[in-house]
């Protein structure tokens, strides 16, 4: 009797990668906002991408690969350049905001990629979109009015919220091209690219911004950088073997995540608007990138 491969399989193990990804790089943001914290969000970044370029550049090296060409390194220097800004943002915002509502903000980056995707490709944005972003508003909402209502809606609540939005928009961008990394390249490769171009970007503010660290703060962007590493192998892993739309859904876990680190090594604690304002952003985001059979069978 023949024995045929289980077709959850090829599909199961794309998706445990993913989760153990966004596990890691939740416990990174952890260590980055004690980082931020103690040498402002432009140095932790910068050490950090760096850092994590020179774990994995020799891995990379090892493999005695090719240059990658001219098509694959136009989208790792995209990718780098707009990831490296993303990181910076999503750092300042930790800096001003609790880690568990900073990464629930940053999850109405689906919703904004379908909005991207209308403006950049000429895609019809449909119904089950414009309800999803309502909703996902509508979580940002809750989450700024329970700040409101605390009396924590400062100045600097104000910035954090104005550099998470930020970030959510370069995310939108970004996983949209993490999608072409992944399939246009090794996940050692997508790695090694990332970090380099990003570290490159951050340089170009060196003259500027560049202070001496103390180096207690090595650290934390010492385990950064790690975890930084092991959640980029997996993810690009992950992505270049499962649809997007399956491993997308995800990233909410995050919260998850960010609510027990945060409670763990930062001493927050997620309030009760947090956790509403998240799971309404949750909500749209599925409502909003989940298609129905006739919508998929007319692609």
């Amino acid at each position: 009797m023949s024995q045929t491969a289980s077709p959850l399989g090829p599909v199961l193990r794309p998706v445990l990668a993913t989760a153990v990804g966004i596990a890691l790089l939740s416990l990174m943001d952890a260590y980055m906002k004690n980082a931020s914290l103690a040498v402002g969000a432009y140095m932790a970044a910068l050490l950090r991408a760096a850092l994590a370029f020179a774990i994995i550049a020799p891995i990379w090296l090892a493999g005695r690969p090719k240059w990658p060409g001219p098509a694959a390194l136009k989208v790792h220097m995209k990718r780098g350049a707009v990831g490296s800004l993303m990181a910076l943002t999503f750092f300042l915002a930790l800096t001003k905001l609790p880690l568990a509502e900073t990464i629930a903000i940053s999850f109405i980056a689906p919703i904004i990629s379908l909005y991207l995707a209308s403006l950049l490709l000429g895609e019809a944005v449909r119904p089950r979109a414009v309800w999803g972003a309502i909703l996902g508003l509508g979580g940002v909402v809750v989450i700024v009015g329970g700040k409101f209502g605390r009396g924590n809606l400062n100045e600097d609540t104000a910035i954090g919220l104005a550099a998470i939005i930020v970030s959510a928009l370069l995310y939108a961008w970004n996983l949209v091209l993490q999608k072409q990394q992944a399939m246009i390249a090794r996940p050692v490769e997508v790695a090694t690219f990332y970090m380099g171009i990003a570290s490159l970007v951050y340089l170009l503010a060196a003259p500027f911004l560049f202070v001496v660290p103390d180096s207690a703060v090595f650290g934390d962007v010492a385990a950064a950088a790690v975890l930084t590493v092991g959640g980029a192998l997996m993810l690009a892993w992950a992505y270049a073997r499962a649809e997007a739309q399956v491993l997308v859904p995800l990233e909410y876990s995050g919260f998850l995540w960010a609510s027990l680190f945060g409670w763990l090594l930062l001493d927050e604690t997620v309030t009760p608007t947090a956790g509403a304002g998240a799971f309404l952003i949750v909500i749209g985001c599925l409502i909003a990138t989940t298609r129905r059979r006739t919508e998929q069978s007319a692609i």
